[in-house]
């Protein structure tokens, strides 16, 4: 039996060693569609003889993915900047940043101090800047006239709006009814009244909405084919449908489009932090954060991959957000614990309303 078992020893160790190579060569991505274009990844394995493997997911799914395994599964995921801190704080699913392997001059400066600042948690560091975007309104400008959120509530348009049941939507209509949410994270009881009351107004818009959301590409074919007059959605949508049908337009709500940022976050178990930072390292490089923006629809927080960006984006950019426009921009803070959970309350009451 002994001699047996040492015969087993060698196999064993090899094993283990094949097991440890293939997890260092391999970075699990946990990401958003498009975020990780086929031809990026390509040339990153080209350079590192690292597989990226992707799976898409959103904020809420992030959280859910990570809380179900203790922050494991996974090497690299990429919250929205004001999602991190709260979960962290409860579910303890990330662990912080080592800046010492980041390439800081990669990023823009301003960008990168006030995502490092929303992310910060016990002093240190758990989200850098990616991409960033806006939420706004998508208009079929020959049949609606939709200049704010609560305009897709107009009763001539039933039926033929389409919005998220998520967060942002109640984001997006507190702002339009005239509140800012930011300013009550501090104050649950102020704050569960006012989500209360744009339930309110999403019940009452319920006979407008087509449906909630879940496939963009649905949303994004009923624009085209003329099911829908107007929905809300980010940007980037927006730009592409223009690109296609000029009479369809991205709109700066008039109370402001809703700000975001995308990070690089690192799972609290997570097995390949050296693979996260080397990717981390390339993407934030102005000619592949230039490619990404492209396959993204939207901008990059890399310094310099501006100069790089589709002059037709570029353009369509500056129609979107003139200075005054971009001002009125309203950027998500951090969310604080247990915000979600009275969000979680009024999203289910207004799914749930006939």
């Amino acid at each position: 039996m002994k001699r047996t078992g040492l015969r087993c020893i060698p196999l064993m160790l090899a094993f283990a060693a094949g097991h440890t190579l293939a997890a260092d060569n391999t970075l699990r991505l946990l990401t958003w569609a498009d975020y990780a274009p086929k031809d990026v990844i390509e040339q990153f394995k080209k350079e590192t003889g690292i597989t990226v493997e992707v799976t898409l997911s959103n904020n809420e799914e992030m959280i859910s993915k990570l809380r179900a395994t203790g922050g494991s599964g996974y090497d690299l995921v990429q919250p929205s900047q004001d999602r991190i801190v709260s979960a962290q704080k409860e579910f303890r699913i990330y662990k912080p940043l080592d800046l010492s392997k980041v390439d800081r001059k990669l990023f823009i400066p301003s960008m990168l101090s006030a995502t490092e600042k929303i992310t910060t948690f016990d002093g240190k560091v758990y989200g850098l800047p990616y991409v960033w975007g806006t939420d706004g309104l998508v208009v079929n400008t020959k049949a609606a006239q939709i200049a704010d959120y609560t305009d897709l509530c107009n009763p001539a348009y039933a039926g033929k709006v389409s919005m998220r049941l998520k967060r942002p939507t109640l984001m997006a209509f507190a702002f339009a009814l005239g509140e800012n949410p930011f300013k009550l994270y501090s104050n649950p009881q102020q704050y569960g009244s006012l989500m209360n009351k744009v339930g309110d107004k999403l019940i009452a818009c319920k006979k407008n909405v087509k449906y909630f959301f879940e496939n963009k590409e649905q949303m994004l074919g009923d624009l085209r084919n003329g099911a829908l007059v107007g929905a809300m959605m980010w940007d980037s949508g927006g730009w592409k449908l223009n690109s296609e049908n000029p009479t369809l337009k991205f709109v700066a709500p008039k109370s402001g489009a809703m700000g975001w940022v995308d990070t690089y976050a690192l799972p609290a178990r997570g097995k390949n932090d050296t693979a996260a930072y080397k990717w981390i390292n390339f993407t934030m490089r102005p000619e592949i954060a230039a490619k990404i923006a492209k396959s993204v629809g939207n901008f990059s927080a890399s310094q310099g991959a501006d100069k790089l960006a589709d002059p037709k984006l570029k353009a369509q950019f500056a129609a979107s957000f003139p200075p005054a426009v971009m001002q009125k921009i309203n950027w998500y803070p951090a969310v604080p614990a247990g915000l979600e959970e009275i969000e979680g309350r009024v999203l289910d009451r207004v799914k749930a309303a006939s």
